[in-house]
C-alpha cells in the first residue's frame, strides 16, 4: 500500500519541480554515481520532510516546551529532513571522486601497458573494466556501452569527465581527445599521464603527511598533556 503511494507522490513531486532544478539535481546524482533515479530521490527528501515534521508535531504536542520551540520544531523538523539527503549525496560525491583519484594512476598504469602490447585504447579500456570492479571501473564501462550504442569517443569521454568533476580525469580526457584529433601515438600520452599521476600521488601523500600533526595537536593539548 505504502509503496505505490509514494512513487505516484515521488512523479507528481518531480513534475512540479521546475527544470533547472531537476537538472542540477541529476548532475548531482550523475558526480554521486547514480544511486537513485530522479524521482525516487526527490520523493526521498519529501518524505524525510514529512517524517522528521510529524517528529517536530509530536514534540510540539506532548512536550514540555514553549510557545517559540512548539513553533520552530515542526518547520526546523520538515527543514533538516528536506535538507538531509542532499548532504547524504554530497558526501556521497566526495567518497566517489577519492575513489577515483586513489584508482586512476593504477588504471593508467595498466591502460599504457596494455596499448603499448598492441591493444586499441578502446579493448584497454575495457580490460581495465575487466580487471577491477570501481568507481573508475564503473566509469570506463559506461563509456564502452555508449561507444557501442555509436557515440563518438570524445563526446563519451567528455560525458564521463562531466560526471566525474575530477580535475586529474578532465587533463585525461583533455589529453586523449587531443591526441586522438592530432594524430599521436596514444601510447606516449599514456605513458606521460601515467608518470604525472604517480606524482600527483606522491604530492597528495605529502601534503597528507604535512597536516598529520597539525591534526593531531588538539588531541595531544586537551588529552595527553592533561592526563
Amino acid at each position: 500500500v505504502v509503496v505505490p503511494l509514494l512513487q505516484n507522490l515521488s512523479r507528481s513531486i518531480t513534475r512540479l519541480t521546475p527544470q533547472h532544478q531537476r537538472e542540477a539535481i541529476q548532475h548531482q546524482l550523475d558526480l554521486a554515481g547514480n544511486p537513485y533515479d530522479l524521482a525516487k530521490f526527490l520523493g526521498i527528501r519529501v518524505l524525510y520532510a514529512i517524517l522528521l515534521g510529524g517528529l517536530g508535531v509530536a514534540v510540539m504536542i506532548f512536550g514540555k516546551v514553549g510557545l517559540v520551540q512548539r513553533l520552530l520544531l515542526p518547520i526546523g523538523g520538515a527543514l533538516i529532513g528536506y535538507v538531509l539527503p542532499l548532504v547524504s549525496l554530497r558526501g556521497r560525491i566526495r567518497r566517489r571522486q577519492t575513489s577515483i583519484v586513489r584508482s586512476l594512476p593504477d588504471a593508467l598504469d595498466l591502460l599504457t601497458i596494455c596499448v603499448e602490447a598492441g591493444l586499441g585504447f578502446d579493448a584497454a579500456m575495457a580490460r581495465v573494466a575487466d580487471k577491477w570492479s570501481d568507481e573508475l571501473s564503473i566509469a570506463f564501462t559506461r563509456v564502452l556501452q555508449e561507444l557501442q550504442l555509436g557515440k563518438l569517443r570524445r563526446e563519451a569521454l567528455r560525458d564521463m569527465a562531466d560526471r566525474m568533476e575530477v580535475p586529474e580525469v578532465s587533463t585525461f580526457v583533455a589529453a586523449i581527445i587531443q591526441a586522438d584529433q592530432l594524430g599521436v601515438s596514444l601510447a606516449r600520452v599514456l605513458r606521460i599521464q601515467s608518470d604525472q599521476m604517480r606524482v600527483r600521488r606522491r604530492q597528495r601523500a605529502e601534503e597528507l603527511a604535512r597536516s598529520a600533526p597539525i591534526k593531531m595537536l588538539p588531541a595531544i593539548a586537551f588529552l595527553i598533556f592533561p592526563a
